[in-house]
């Protein structure tokens, strides 16, 4: 977690971003984001006009290009709501690095407020509403990936494994070697398809090593890698995103 980082008290309203992996192969894991927000009491405003964060632009070194599609977001989420966000790598984005991208220009300041009202999806859930949950669902072993923008950008690795750890019938097997790379990177599994490929490997293999019946996540890129993996070496664990799978145990 981010020491520096100081959390608002509970809002009546949040935005939620729904990012594009989530519109596009995981919208499952939206909604059961949005329900547990509005199981928390809180009114959730979905925007129609927000599309991607910008960050394949970004990376890949379109930065007005990046600009220009962060320009879409600063008017999507005009009011003074948090912006929840299911991905540790677009909320990375939206919070780090959109003030660099404006850095010097006019809507610098519009931005750097923007970035200091986003949060990924878990952090927001245990600092600010302090949401605690009833598990509901059988004895369970998984184990948890974490995205390298949710462990080292963001820093909300420990607040996604908190929640998991109030699930009482579930048991987190710890990955031996959770500070590796999936090997996804966006453009970087397209640019350098041998190497992805080799991390994921290796990442699969170290989940088929816990003996965990599901591997979950908070990052939807980081999933359709490590599951297209497991299935394509014939791995019977099932990949589920964070919000789904507390969805699930919590409505059994």
């Amino acid at each position: 977690m981010d020491s520096k980082r100081t959390y608002p008290a509970k809002p009546d309203s949040v935005y939620f971003f729904g990012t594009c992996l989530v519109e596009s192969a995981y919208p499952q894991a939206g909604m059961a984001a949005m329900r547990l927000l509005k199981e928390e009491g809180l009114r959730v405003v979905f925007p129609r006009q927000q599309t991607c964060c910008g960050q394949p632009a970004y990376n890949s070194g379109f930065a007005e290009e990046a600009r220009q599609v962060a320009r879409t977001q600063l008017a999507a989420f005009p009011r003074d709501y948090p912006v929840v966000v299911p991905s540790g790598s677009c909320a990375g984005m939206m919070r780090h690095h959109y003030p660099y991208l404006f850095a010097g220009r006019p809507e610098w300041e519009q931005t750097r407020r923007f970035a200091e009202r986003v949060f990924e999806f878990t952090e927001f859930m245990r600092h600010v509403m302090g949401a605690t949950f009833e598990d509901k669902g059988p004895p369970l072993r998984v184990t948890w990936h974490s995205s390298c923008h949710a462990m080292r950008e963001m820093q909300v690795t420990e607040d996604s494994k908190a929640l998991l750890r109030q699930l009482g019938r579930v048991e987190l097997i710890e990955l031996e070697r959770e500070d590796e790379c999936c090997g996804f990177g966006g453009t970087f599994a397209v640019k350098q398809p041998a190497i992805s490929s080799a991390m994921v490997y290796d990442k699969t293999e170290d989940i088929r090593q816990t003996g965990a019946e599901r591997v979950i996540a908070g990052d939807c890129g980081c999933l359709l890698n490590i599951t297209g993996n497991l299935e394509h070496r014939h791995i019977p664990v099932r990949g589920q995103h964070i919000a789904e799978f507390i969805w699930e145990r919590t409505h059994a």
